[in-house]
């Protein structure tokens, strides 16, 4: 090879290794600091504080009709908490059945739906005094213990609670990997870096803040879609901590069809990348002149490649370089260097799926991996412009 182009290979070999190696080496971090995670107790005798329960839906009467009933079965007392189902574009019928059980309902219908305005729009007609809110999509289904426990953590004086957010259906070969992706995510973002003395990330729903500071913030956010990334990033400039409680389940329906997963993902990565660009600078001077290190690795954390899409390009680059460079006869510390990553990289994702997830079912469904793959690639080159217009998650079907 001319000495030049032995100088290009390299140096792009090299960008592709520190980008990929810093990935990898972040996610590791999190992922071992993830299994020291030890939950706070809750405290014996906590206040019974009152809880309002809000549930935006756009379109979604196959599935509100199971989450309103469900919600209110919470072994909570009945006289401290209200559910709230706020629907988007519901049809008559579905109204008529959510009017004639215990719940409010609150009709909103705009030009342009999103969530935000949804909440927006409920709180400004609410006129109970609550002490907290708790945030559920409309396909969302609380454990019966959800409301105590989210309580009893409020005696610790946070403002801001992320529950445990899990599958709620394991039906495809989609659904187990999506639910194998939640489970990644709750062990890295949330359970490692709550072990770190981080915030714990939230996720758009099974999340709960002080009623009172929650209604003042979302007043402020304007986002069509990724409203939980703006609000966490507003907690986060202020400095205040989120919590994560690993016992408190909510059960979330996971993508079993491939428009929908690539929909979904496609409004997840245009968020993310949007406010990685908005906050980049401000949260590396919000860290240098005022140590807000939450900020800078909140916004770090939204550079990061999706975990399926990192798996699968360390492990195409891994075999694409140490092929190449025994080939062309490069030095082989490049490759035991590719190797080295690839290994982290496995014992990332090892050490985040929870055992019960170990599974012949599970394995089965790791033959889809290429297709998730794909499908997430796919929805990031389609990102663009996806954060300026709404894109609905069809829950309820098969």
């Amino acid at each position: 090879m001319a000495p030049i182009l032995h100088i290009i290979y390299t140096v792009i070999q090299i960008m592709f290794m520190i980008f990929l190696g810093l990935s990898v080496l972040y996610i590791f971090t999190f992922s071992f600091a993830g299994l020291f995670y030890r939950q706070k107790p809750y405290p014996q005798h906590p206040a019974l504080r009152k809880i309002v329960v809000l549930i935006p839906g756009y379109k979604e009467d196959i599935v509100i009709r199971e989450v309103a009933t469900n919600a209110l079965l919470q072994d909570y007392p009945k006289e401290k908490f209200q559910v709230v189902v706020i629907a988007d574009s519901f049809q008559r019928d579905t109204l008529d059945f959510l009017h004639s059980i215990p719940i409010k309902v609150i009709e909103v219908k705009f030009d342009i739906s999103t969530k935000a305005k949804s909440l927006n729009k409920a709180m400004e007609q609410l006129t109970d005094k609550y002490d907290i809110a708790v945030i559920l999509d409309a396909d969302n289904l609380m454990a019966r213990d959800f409301l105590s426990k989210i309580n009893g953590s409020f005696e610790s004086g946070f403002i801001a609670i992320q529950g445990h957010r899990t599958a709620k259906n394991m039906n495809t070969s989609l659904a187990i990997l999506d639910a194998v992706s939640e489970e990644i995510n709750n062990h890295i973002f949330r359970k490692g870096h709550r072990t770190l003395g981080f915030s714990s990330a939230i996720i758009g729903s099974g999340m709960a803040f002080e009623y009172d500071f929650f209604k003042d913030l979302m007043s402020t956010v304007k986002a069509i879609g990724g409203f939980d990334k703006e609000i966490e990033l507003k907690l986060l400039k202020e400095g205040h901590t989120i919590e994560y409680l690993e016992d408190a389940y909510v059960y979330d329906e996971k993508v079993q069809r491939a428009e929908v997963f690539t929909n979904q993902r496609r409004r997840w990565l245009s968020a993310q990348y949007l406010y990685f660009r908005t906050d980049i600078f401000p949260s590396f001077k919000a860290m240098i002149t005022k140590g807000n290190i939450e900020y800078f690795n909140k916004v770090f954390q939204f550079a990061q490649p999706p975990r399926i899409l990192l798996l699968g390009l360390v492990m195409l680059l891994t075999i694409f370089y140490f092929l190449l460079n025994y080939i062309l006869e490069i030095s082989l510390i490049y490759s035991y260097i590719w190797i080295g990553i690839f290994v982290i990289c496995i014992f990332s994702f090892v050490f985040s799926v929870p055992r019960k997830m170990y599974t012949w079912k599970t394995l089965l469904a790791l033959t889809s991996l290429l297709k998730g793959m794909r499908l997430m690639f796919g929805s990031l080159v389609r990102i663009k412009g996806a954060n300026k217009h709404f894109i609905h998650t069809k829950h309820g079907e098969s």
